[in-house]
């Protein structure tokens, strides 16, 4: 079962001027266009899929191929290894998640359960940071891997920082499809469970985003208390249920989140 992240709302197109360079902005369209649905494309399939045309589309992909990023087959091209440059550079620029990545190991080894770090970015979080233990989920999940934010529990975590005003905005705008029989798409529901995870500081999902799949998640806080990133364990419902996740796991987690949030506020106090 493939369960890819809704598309965002597309936001109005800039209009190329002083702080907008269009062939920027296409070169990462290009980039984007590849991915799990689409390894290894044609020109044409490239320039389709990124709204260009053929000769604009070929000129990024030759130039991306000279940089190292692309590599030609034949008629068809794929993203090389350098590409990973990119995301590390975002990794390696801030210090949470060499901070994390220890406390999770640690964790994981405790509760024999997946441990993952994530950020909100629109609609969708996207995982930083994974240690698993096995396979417990039909999808694959890696760096850089984006689920709804709407039906998982570190995305109603991360969501619960938000402004309400803003939080019920943005669930009323964003796509919540019902990924299983218990998926809550309401906007005034989900604003309900949203605010009580604020008020709890953690938050579990129930089979919400595939079927027997439970998840629980904490907040990862800065020095002002704001959540920068969410933790959560992930099991199966028939080991171990929401109760039991509850009282087993949501003490070892939480004490994980807040060492690693201790960690960088000493970080960023430069100790």
């Amino acid at each position: 079962m493939n369960l890819p992240s809704p598309p965002s709302a597309p936001a109005p197109a800039p209009r190329p001027g002083d702080s907008y360079v269009q062939s920027f902005a296409r070169g990462l369209a290009v980039i984007r266009s590849f991915g799990a649905a689409a390894p290894s494309q044609t020109l044409t399939e490239v320039a389709e899929r990124a709204g260009l045309t053929r000769a604009g589309a070929r000129r990024i992909l030759l130039t991306l191929e000279q940089l190292g990023y692309v590599q030609a087959q034949g008629r068809r091209f794929s993203l090389r290894p350098k590409i990973l440059e990119l995301g590390f550079a975002y990794l390696s620029s801030l210090p949470l998640w060499n901070l994390a990545e220890p406390a999770m190991q640690a964790l994981v080894a405790e509760v024999q359960e997946s441990c993952s770090a994530a950020v909100l970015d629109g609609d969708d979080i996207v995982y930083v940071l994974r240690v698993p233990t096995q396979k417990i989920m039909r999808i694959d999940l890696g760096i850089g891997s984006r689920l709804p934010a709407f039906c998982t529990s570190m995305g109603r975590m991360l969501l619960a920082d938000l402004p309400a005003d803003e939080c019920r905005a943005r669930l009323a705008a964003a796509p919540r499809p019902a990924y299983t029989a218990r998926t809550s798409t309401d906007p005034a529901a989900l604003m309900r469970v949203i605010e009580a995870a604020r008020r709890q500081g953690w938050c579990l999902v129930d089979q919400e985003l595939e079927e027997g799949l439970v998840s629980l998640a904490a907040p990862v806080t800065d020095r002002q208390g704001r959540t920068v990133a969410a933790l959560n364990i992930s099991g199966q419902a028939n080991r171990t249920p929401p109760a039991l996740m509850r009282e087993r796991f949501l003490p070892r987690l939480r004490e994980a989140a807040t060492h690693i949030s201790e960690l960088l506020a000493l970080k960023g106090a430069g100790a």
